[in-house]
């Protein structure tokens, strides 16, 4: 069954994608590990800005997360590498 969003939802966007694959590889995850990765607001009014937060969460064991401090448009893999390899999630 395909299914559609509801109106005024959006689907993810290609770069969501790319980024959620790029994770599943760097961390070597199974299929049974979700990935979520979501793009948040943050600040006041007039002064946004977007952050990313990586979260990995697995069947059996710890969730983990990781927040990017930019727009997932601005990630690059070397940054999405030492993020997630470099440091413990929070």
């Amino acid at each position: 069954m395909y299914l559609q969003p509801r109106p005024g939802i959006a689907w993810p966007s290609p770069r969501l994608r790319e980024l959620n694959n790029a994770v599943r590889a760097l961390l070597d995850l199974d299929e049974d590990t979700a990935v979520v990765i979501r793009q948040l607001s943050r600040g006041t009014a007039g002064h946004r800005r977007l952050e990313t937060v990586v979260a990995v969460l697995p069947m059996d064991g710890e969730p983990h997360r990781w927040v990017l401090h930019r727009p997932a448009e601005q990630i690059t893999e070397h940054e999405l590498r030492a993020t997630l390899l470099g440091h413990a999630p929070r």
